[in-house]
Parts: structure tokens; C-alpha cells; sequence
């Protein structure tokens, strides 16, 4: 029987959150950590048979494993999004064969959500969570490359446009492999996705009719907040 895994990301710095709080992913959110909102939802989602929580320092490892499910791993963090998962891949278990990615600061994932991405994956061994980009989207580009030089702009087709979120979900062989390649190759990625992308591998997407925003300045606790208070309606 094949085992699934759940890489919770909490290593990240926090930086664009001006200090408004030590740790963002430990910072209050309706009366408990942003980190175990994500947490709940997978152990009620009942998906994984395994979380590699990956960490950042010490301290915050302490305070994080009250609200680690289990089994689990912890795994410390490396200096990029992309080594954090570098490094979880790496201690996975062998019998693992199907690995979520979530990073925490996304804790409005839903666990009906997490059930649809696991029935995906077995299916199409690649898909993430994403929703429809609804502002007009221009490409600017800057033709000279020096002050005053010529500047264009082009609008891209909103209805082929999706924001990517996490979980992202993946075989476990396909994932490995697209790492590997990333560090091979010394690319520089933003999510797991661009990874597999790079191998040519199709990606299913799963539509998300519920807000899933990243907390990633001090604004966004106050509209977290706001929509955890409201009845959850798409």
C-alpha cells in the first residue's frame, strides 16, 4: 500500500512582515498559531501518512512540534525555499509515494481540499492548487536597458492566467527528480511546480473557489482574520 507525505514549510524568515511580529508562522491567528490552522486541516483532510515539518532554528522548533501531527520528521531549513524542500525530500522515508507541499503561511487550506488534490495525484502524478487571475495582466519591458529607454508594455490573455498556490502535490519519483535537475542545472525556482515544469511533465490544476491569500506583510493577519470570521462560503 502506497504512503502519501506532507512537507509543512515553516523555515521562512518573515522579512517583509517589518517586524510586527518574531516568527509569522507562530504569530496569533484566531486564537492559535498561523502554523496549526495548516496542521488541523491536514490531520482532519486525514491524507498523510507521514508530515516532515521543516523548521528554521531551535527555538522555533520547540514551539512548533505542540502543534506538529504524527508521525512525523523535523528537518531543518537551508537558506532557500528551494533547499528547504531539498532538504525534506531527502528524508523521506522509501515507501513514500506521493509528497503534499504546503507552505504555512498559507493557513486557509480546507480539508476537503486536501482529500481532491490526493484523488488528483494518483491520477495525474502532478497538481497544484491554484485559482483564475482576474486583474488585467501587462508585460513590461524595458528596451535599451538604461534610463530613459524605450518601454513597452503588452497584455497578456487574463483567461490562461492562474496564481499559483500551495499544496502542491506530486509522485514522489517526479518531484525528486525535478529537484534534482533544479540543483544540477543551479536554477533558481519560486514553487514546486516550476520545478516538474522544467522536466516537461504536465501539471493538473484544481481550482480554488476559496480564498487561500500567503501571509507576507502585517496587513494580511488583519484580512486573515476577517476571513476566518465569516461563514466560508466560495
Amino acid at each position: 500500500m502506497s504512503r502519501t507525505a506532507a512537507i509543512l514549510l515553516a523555515a521562512g524568515s518573515g522579512s517583509r512582515m517589518q517586524g510586527t511580529v518574531t516568527d509569522k508562522v507562530l504569530a496569533p491567528l484566531a486564537g492559535r498559531p498561523v502554523f496549526a490552522h495548516s496542521a488541523a486541516a491536514f490531520m482532519q483532510s486525514a491524507v498523510a501518512d507521514l508530515y516532515v515539518v521543516v523548521y528554521r532554528d531551535q527555538r522555533q522548533m520547540m514551539e512548533l512540534s505542540a502543534y506538529t501531527p504524527t508521525p512525523s520528521v523535523l528537518v531543518h531549513g537551508g537558506r532557500e525555499r528551494q533547499d528547504s524542500v531539498m532538504n525534506a525530500l531527502m528524508a523521506l522515508p522509501a515507501d513514500i509515494e506521493h509528497v503534499f507541499i504546503h507552505d504555512c503561511a498559507r493557513p486557509l487550506i480546507r480539508a476537503e481540499q486536501l482529500v481532491a488534490l490526493h484523488k488528483i495525484v494518483r491520477r495525474e502524478h502532478a497538481v497544484v492548487l491554484a485559482h483564475r487571475v482576474t486583474d488585467t495582466i501587462k508585460e513590461h519591458t524595458v528596451l535599451g536597458g538604461t534610463k530613459g529607454s524605450d518601454a513597452r508594455l503588452r497584455t497578456l490573455d487574463r483567461a490562461r492566467l492562474w496564481a499559483m498556490e500551495t499544496p502542491q502535490v506530486f509522485s514522489r519519483e517526479l518531484i525528486v527528480r525535478a529537484y534534482a535537475r533544479v540543483a544540477d542545472r543551479g536554477r533558481h525556482i519560486t514553487d514546486d511546480a516550476q520545478a516538474v515544469e522544467q522536466l516537461g511533465h504536465p501539471i493538473a490544476l484544481l481550482e480554488n473557489a476559496y480564498p487561500n491569500p500567503k501571509l507576507t506583510t502585517p496587513a494580511d493577519l488583519a484580512y486573515l482574520e476577517f476571513l476566518l470570521a465569516r461563514p466560508p462560503t466560495p
